[in-house]
């Protein structure tokens, strides 16, 4: 017998007989499905039944362990709809920049990890030129202190990177490269290259960096597994590579591979992904495929966001396509046609009203699919667009932490009008939108509590706003729990199995110090994760709980 019933009543799944592995007793269980419950029991990595202590005892057998709460909060294991997963493995072991708040600071780390890596390339890096006043940084600052040793740190965003000489040299670039479609190489007043390069013409060095092996890549896979399930994070969707996901594979099968995941490769390789997905299927419960990430434009703090205006401090431009739209367009039209999922990044205001006229028109073509159709970002919009995401049936794939984060410079960019629409979760789930939420790893932090904190709060890390950076578009806890959890799995095609506590579906959930609920929205961010359990295992306990 399967169903639910009333709040109060145990809710019972599964088997009509046995027992039950495991229960939790004694807690505050948010099931994402209106039902409030205090116990929880879990039958062959499933939930059997949830209710109150004493329904849930009734699954007690010989044999079965329990874990009391003592009041703590559980809630679904949350999915984080976008991540660059591998990416962050390898960032946890390399140079850390994203605090660096002075340039003198910037070029002492860079050079610090030089002299213990010596000759060996230096990536990753997460700067942010806004926290020392908007500079862009140049090779001179850091060329003394890397003899010999290539860097190319990217900004936070992904969308901007510095090279030193040495990474220039080795790339070939000169004051006679030219700029490469979709990208800027920046230059000084002579026209020789400073060092910076944004969105497209990052490729130029991206070519001259070693390619990764597999081992590295195993090793970036171990490090980012348990930097997330030390957060309660149990599925991800990794906007990766092809390089990734035989990684992944390669952890599934050997048994490394403790979260779910979900392996986005570029959509460029559409082709590739559907003769992949003809000879090997879509993946299973564990790890699975099926998605092409592309781009439109590239990002706010890069002003390579296309807009329809031009930005307020920086008139001469509106932005960038990153890619040919004519062609971005055909490979999204062919990769749906050949039923993959498509989630295409876009962030300008631009960007966004012809993604969503492009997926307009894939509807429009008579496609009966299940597309689910993402904007990854989905940053600012205009009216007109919010209410689009509805009608088309378009998720929005979005970051809640950015807000906090480009809020304490986004309005010297675009103004305060256009600001209004800025991460606009409000009015994006008060239009009937299904917005998914994620971290962007390694832009912002992998941690979800971050994020719900960011959505709940909008409070910018600069202190600057402590009412929230446009308020209006703040949200409930349990709306922002929602978008990490049952909107996630549906975006995902996860929600028959996942996002939500209740029979059948799998027991992957998350106890938390602190009921979010009843937390003061301020201390959101201060909430941290006793346990994180996948498919009735726990995979993660904090020490001393």
């Amino acid at each position: 017998m399967s169903g639910r019933v009333v709040v109060g009543a145990a809710i019972m799944g599964l088997a009509c007989g046995g027992s039950a592995d495991l229960l939790l007793v004694e807690g505050r269980i948010w099931t994402g499905t209106g039902v409030e419950a205090s116990a929880l029991a879990m039958q062959d990595g499933r939930v059997a039944a949830v209710g109150t202590t004493a329904e849930v005892e009734r699954w007690a057998g010989p044999r079965t362990e329990r874990i009391e709460l003592a009041g703590r909060f559980v809630v679904p294991g949350f999915l984080d709809s976008h991540t660059h997963f591998l990416d962050g493995g390898f960032e946890l072991a390399g140079v850390q920049l994203r605090d660096a708040a002075t340039p003198a600071e910037f070029a002492r780390r860079i050079g610090a990890f030089a002299a213990q890596h010596s000759g060996q390339w230096i990536t990753g890096g997460t700067w942010d030129h806004e926290l020392w006043g908007g500079e862009l940084p140049q090779r001179d600052w850091v060329d003394s202190v890397t003899p010999g040793t290539p860097v190319f740190v990217s900004r936070l965003d992904g969308h901007m990177a510095l090279a030193n000489t040495r990474a220039l040299e080795l790339a070939g670039i000169t004051a006679a490269t030219p700029d490469p479609p979709g990208g800027t190489i920046v230059r000084d007043a002579a026209g020789a290259p400073t060092g910076v390069l944004k969105d497209e013409a990052m490729g130029l060095v991206g070519r001259a960096v070693p390619e990764r092996t597999p081992l590295e890549l195993d090793r970036a896979l171990d490090a980012a597994v348990r930097h997330a399930i030390e957060r309660g994070v149990t599925h991800v969707t990794d906007m990766g590579s092809w390089p990734g996901l035989e990684a992944y594979r390669r952890a599934a099968t050997a048994g490394r591979l403790p979260i779910r995941v979900r392996a986005a490769v570029p959509i460029a390789t559409w082709e590739r992904l559907a003769a992949y997905v003809a000879q090997h299927g879509r993946g299973d419960d564990r790890l699975a495929w099926g998605v092409v990430k592309g781009f439109v434009d590239g990002s706010l703090g890069s002003t390579t966001a296309w807009f329809s205006e031009p930005y307020a401090d920086a008139p001469g431009t509106s932005g960038l396509r990153v890619t040919d739209t004519a062609v971005l367009r055909s490979q999204i039209l062919a990769a749906h046609a050949a039923g993959l999922q498509v989630a295409i990044h876009a962030i300008g205001d631009r960007a966004n009203d012809w993604l969503l006229d492009v997926y307009a028109g894939a509807r429009g073509a008579g496609s009966t699919a299940d597309a689910r159709f993402r904007v990854e970002h989905a940053q600012h919009l205009t009216r007109g667009a919010i209410a689009r995401f509805a009608e088309v049936g378009v998720i929005a794939a979005m970051q809640p932490y950015h807000a906090i984060d480009d809020g304490r410079w986004a309005e010297k960019r675009i103004g305060p009008e256009r600001i209004r629409t800025t991460y606009a979760f409000r009015d994006l789930l008060d239009a009937g939108a299904t917005v998914a939420f994620g971290s962007d790893w390694t832009v912002a932090p992998l941690d979800p509590v971050y994020g719900i904190y960011a959505a709940v709060t909008r409070r910018t890390l600069d202190g600057a706003h402590p009412e929230g950076w446009v308020p209006a578009q703040r949200i409930t806890v349990e709306e922002a729990l929602a978008g990490y959890t049952r909107a996630a799995a549906f975006a995902a095609f996860r929600e028959g199995d996942l996002g939500t506590l209740e029979p059948g579906k799998y027991a992957d959930l998350v106890v938390l110090g602190g009921d979010l609920r009843t937390t003061p929205p301020e201390q959101l961010d201060q909430v941290r994760v006793d346990l994180t359990m996948v498919g009735g295992h726990v995979v993660f306990r904090r020490e001393g709980t």
